[in-house]
């Protein structure tokens, strides 16, 4: 199963926290989104399509990743069905990321439209740009943003995440340098045209790593993770690497919207591989977690009183015992996870258990498990893998069936073959 983003087609719900540039935003003009967290939460309306990203890379199919379009509407007689396939135009790019030229940071723009879905290539280094509004169940190529155009003129290569800015012009975070050395990384500014403009951040100010990123404009910060070095994780996932020093375990936070690095956090050896992050949706709060990978924990980050940030561990996954395995001890792998608008709710998954849980953190610093259910992993019945009870016994988890509509068991992203 691969790790895939998912979009919502443009007619459905869509928020950022404050505009991301800063900037006071008029909230009676109508442009894309909403003017809240909460009225997302209350007015938005039910998604009808979702649109899914699909890799083949690794999976010895020489074929294109493509875009999926995923009918959700329930009064449609294609419900839960894969209703399109965009295919991209080269073979090895892996789709990965995704993210639109304009959500709710534009909502006092009211010439602003979220139309273009943007599709970062993790491997080949391309750029996707995706046009959802001449036909959003058949969404059709607009523009290529070529690898060569953005090192030539940044230096940056391997791009992940997208965001939009107020200011009508894409943010990218990019993993590292053409070569996949770690210390070119940094993030990549696209105009509305999709033309490449340069970094984001100020010469100098790079993070050790790169991955995910969020901003928390009425706080004036943006916080950074930090996955690993792109020579390091395209060719597969090696724990030598770990400690090797090639893989992060720090946040990196920012000065919003100037780009200087004002502080990095080191998570230590509970704080190993980085990747989500996500701030409350609530614009006046300044928390969020990030998720852990290789530990298996989400590290809660808060401001304090003087100013600095500061981090903890929020929720721990315990490692469990197996047999049949290429390890005795098999972590959850927390991959992605997301906050209800409300902040009420904290979802992540574990990709190798295969279970999704339910944290109510209406005190963020207090998690407390809600709600849990299994619907995949390499630990359900009928598996090779058996998880071991403290008194011994073998056990498997009962998994329900789920309608398999995009994510044949072959594919998985290239950072986890072996």
């Amino acid at each position: 199963m691969a790790e895939a983003a998912v979009q919502v087609a443009p007619a459905a719900a869509q928020v950022a926290p404050a505009p991301a540039n800063g900037r006071a935003c008029c909230h009676a003009a109508k442009g894309p989104g909403y003017a809240t967290p909460l009225e997302a939460m209350e007015k938005g309306p039910r998604e009808k399509l979702l649109y899914v990203t699909c890799v083949y890379n690794g999976t010895g199919i020489n074929k294109p990743d493509y875009l999926g379009t995923v009918d959700v509407d329930p009064n449609s007689s294609t419900y839960s069905q894969v209703i399109h396939r965009l295919p991209v135009t080269h073979v090895g790019d892996e789709l990965h990321h995704t993210g639109w030229n304009a959500c709710s940071s534009c909502h006092g723009d009211p010439s602003a439209s979220r139309r273009f879905l943007i599709l970062p290539s993790l491997l080949s280094g391309r750029v996707y740009v995706v046009d959802t509004l001449k036909d959003p169940r058949a969404p059709a190529l607009h523009k290529v943003v070529e690898a060569e155009d953005i090192a030539e003129k940044t230096g940056l290569g391997f791009p992940h995440t997208s965001h939009c800015l107020a200011s009508g012009e894409i943010m990218i975070s990019c993993l590292g340098d053409k070569e996949g050395n770690a210390a070119g990384n940094g993030f990549l500014l696209l105009d509305s045209e999709f033309n490449v403009k340069g970094r984001w951040e100020k010469p100098g100010h790079s993070p050790l790593f790169g991955y995910d990123y969020w901003y928390q404009p009425r706080h004036k910060t943006m916080i950074s993770s930090s996955w690993g070095a792109p020579a390091a994780f395209r060719t597969g996932f090696d724990l030598q690497h770990v400690q090797n020093g090639l893989y992060g375990r720090h946040l990196h936070v920012y000065d919003w919207p100037g780009g200087e690095l004002k502080q990095t956090l080191d998570l230590g050896s509970t704080g190993l591989l980085p990747l989500e992050v996500r701030f409350l949706h609530d614009p006046s709060k300044d928390t969020g977690y990030v998720g852990c990978a290789l530990t298996s924990n989400m590290v809660r980050f808060f401001k304090t009183a003087d100013g600095s940030w500061s981090h903890e561990v929020a929720i721990s996954i315990q490692s469990l015992k197996v047999r049949n395995w290429i390890l005795p001890e098999m972590p959850g792998l927390i991959t992605d996870f997301v906050l209800s608008l409300d902040d009420r709710y904290l979802y992540l998954v574990n990709w190798l258990h295969g279970d999704i849980r339910q944290y109510n953190i209406e005190d963020p610093a207090k998690p407390v498990l809600a709600g849990q259910v299994w619907v995949g992993g390499l630990l359900q019945k009928g598996s090779e893998v058996v998880y071991v009870t403290d008194d011994g016994k073998e056990e498997q988890y009962s998994v329900p069936q789920v309608k398999v509509i995009l994510y044949p068991s072959f594919l998985k992203p290239s950072w986890l073959r072996r």
